[in-house]
């Protein structure tokens, strides 16, 4: 009973994993936004009028599966480019980590009406964005390097400024608008109500009774809910890793050891024909990257109850997805996949990152002082150590926080 005690407490009293869940956003963030300014000339192709999937067809779609998309609420172009570029903005703001509660929620429309606006587009990247986007939603990602974490430093909230109330009040406008229109559905309307509620109660309390037994309460809801979105995205990465490894495992081409060489084999799969021509032609390396792909596709989830394996493994899928990107040319599907397995990564590694990042820092500042500017404090990655420009105020202990060093 002391142990569930301490579980318990520990799972309510804290937001755990700070840094996995901010390389998670960041990773996530970036991809989608990369991927969006990659086919900005080609957007009205891929989600937008001229498309293949036509207007007719992806209404007739939606009305049989009930997906979430705004980019059916009108046919002009104007809204698709406002949607688009809405999407893009998010993506970076969601990044950068600014008013990150509504920002998420804002990356989540984005992906969410882009992607069921025509289903086909992607390669396979899309999907994991797809989940990743809707599980950020519920998680405390701007702890750390985040332009929230410096405001919470330097002004004492994350909620100071106008901005926030703003920002909340144009989407409130929106939901409402939404909901009176019959273009949102039941489901979703109370599923953005809840949201926005959430925030605006958040920033009420935040303001008004900072030390308060509300504002304790809602730490516990959203340390409740932080957790259960980073052990989802966990098992979710799990599964796909589970899935994937299980089902080659039952193809004849991955029992023999051939499997790897038919993509390489591809035109369309090879933006380096040279280098795929090279590892197609040698039988052995073929053989151990095809029976290597699968056996850590297999093993990582059971890896987990080892750390040591578990970084091992870790660090051999990070590799191969960055080999995929090479070697076929899907650098999103890669890059999804990478940011996905980053809430693995442990926290000593992301704090030495943190250090190192924040000492750069301090020499390039140092380097180019700005004109007029008095000297600069050190930087530090350490939240409620020195005061640094990204850094805010999560737990107390990074080694105490560590969702992503399961087992």
């Amino acid at each position: 009973m002391d142990r569930l005690r301490r579980v318990l407490a520990r799972v309510s009293g804290e937001a755990l994993g700070p840094y996995q869940s901010a390389v998670v956003r960041i990773g996530f963030g970036g991809t989608w936004l990369f991927f969006l300014l990659r086919e900005f000339p080609h957007r009205h192709e891929l989600y937008g009028p001229d498309g293949p999937w036509s207007w007719e067809l992806a209404q007739r779609l939606v009305a049989g599966n009930h997906a979430f998309t705004v980019l059916l609420w009108s046919a002009s172009g104007w809204w698709f480019e406002l949607v688009y570029g809405l999407a893009v903005a998010a993506s970076a703001l969601l990044a950068l980590g600014w008013r990150t509660r509504a920002t998420s929620v804002l990356f989540m429309v984005g992906v969410l009406s882009l992607q069921n606006r025509s289903v086909f587009m992607g390669d396979g990247g899309d999907n994991v964005v797809h989940l990743m986007a809707m599980y950020l939603v519920l998680t405390r990602c701007a702890r750390v390097w985040s332009l929230d974490a410096r405001r919470a430093r330097l002004r004492g909230t994350a909620s100071a400024g106008a901005a926030g109330p703003v920002l909340w009040g144009v989407l409130g406008a929106v939901l409402a608008y939404g909901a009176v229109s019959g273009r949102l559905s039941g489901g979703w309307t109370a599923v953005f109500a809840a949201l926005w509620t959430g925030a605006a109660l958040w920033w009420l309390v935040e303001r008004y009774e900072p030390e308060g037994e509300r504002r304790a309460a809602l730490d516990v809801l959203a340390n409740l809910l932080h957790n259960a979105g980073m052990l989802v995205i966990m098992a979710e990465v799990c599964l796909i890793y589970a899935t994937a490894g299980w089902y080659k495992i039952q193809g004849s081409r991955w029992q023999d050891g051939t499997a790897l060489y038919y993509p390489l084999r591809l035109d369309y799969f090879s933006p380096w024909p040279g280098l795929s021509g090279v590892l197609a032609g040698s039988g052995v390396v073929v053989m151990l990257l095809t029976y290597g792909t699968v056996a850590v596709q297999v093993a990582f989830p059971f890896a987990l109850f080892n750390r040591r394996v578990k970084n091992v493994l870790l660090a051999g899928m990070m590799l191969e997805h960055a080999g995929i990107a090479v070697l076929l040319g899907l650098p999103f599907f890669s890059l999804a996949m990478i940011a996905a397995d980053a809430v693995f990564l442990p926290t000593g590694l992301l704090v030495w990152v943190g250090v190192r990042g924040a000492a750069l820092r301090v020499r390039v500042r140092v380097r180019v002082p700005l004109r007029g500017a008095g000297p600069r404090p050190a930087l530090s990655p350490f939240p409620g150590a020195s005061p640094g420009p990204l850094l805010g105020a999560p737990p107390p202990d990074p080694r105490a926080s560590n969702a992503g060093e399961a087992g």
